[in-house]
């Protein structure tokens, strides 16, 4: 049998339930706001027609990166985010590659990372890219290795201004809507389902 709640605990109870609430209307509107936002900015759109990048990949990614006219290459880019491997060398022994470097953004990172394993289930040269490094070195390799490439893509797509080649544009026609319907546009029926688009 269930035992009854002091009073005390109640009021404790209850205030943590409200504070939830405060925070779930807060994030709610904050969401909103960004959304709106997203759709505002051409840079959020070309990155979201990579398959695996959303919206929220794409404005934390440019929030870490600003002027995409700081990294003279795509090199540099991987380097900020910390995606680069380290170099071992000792005596006259040839130079080998060990574990990423993990220095700088470790945010935009592990955002870049998180697209990889989205990546993987779609799609196009970058799953290929991704099943084609599982197979000789595992997956956790292969998603590392496809965040390297997907932030070399990245600089590409911001320095030529250009949308990616390879896009779906079923899919990105719905990443759009979902951002309109986040964003506070009215809801057309069963347009805010995901289609064959995602397969």
């Amino acid at each position: 049998m269930a035992q009854p709640i002091a009073s005390d605990q109640k009021r404790i109870i209850e205030r943590y339930l409200d504070e939830h609430d405060r925070i779930g209307t807060a994030l709610a509107d904050l969401e909103k706001e960004l959304a709106g936002c997203a759709l505002k900015d051409i840079r959020v759109k070309r990155l979201m027609t990579i398959g695996g990048v959303n919206a929220i990949v794409a404005v934390g990614v440019l929030a870490a990166i600003g002027d995409i006219g700081r990294f003279p290459s795509p090199g540099k880019l991987v380097s900020y985010f910390g995606l680069n491997p380290r170099v071992r060398q000792s005596g006259d022994r040839p130079v080998y590659h060990v574990r990423i470097s993990k220095q700088g953004r470790s945010q935009a990172r592990a955002m870049l990372v998180e697209a990889a394993w989205s990546i993987a289930t779609q799609p196009g040269p970058l799953r290929a890219f991704f099943r084609r490094i599982k197979e000789k070195r595992g997956q956790q390799i292969a998603a590392v290795a496809t965040a390297r490439k997907l932030a070399n893509l990245i600089w590409h797509i911001l320095s030529k201004e250009e949308d990616y080649a390879w896009t779906r544009p079923a899919l990105m026609q719905w990443k759009i809507r979902e951002l309109e319907l986040k964003a506070g546009s009215i809801s057309r029926r069963g347009g805010n389902k995901p289609g064959s688009a995602r397969d």
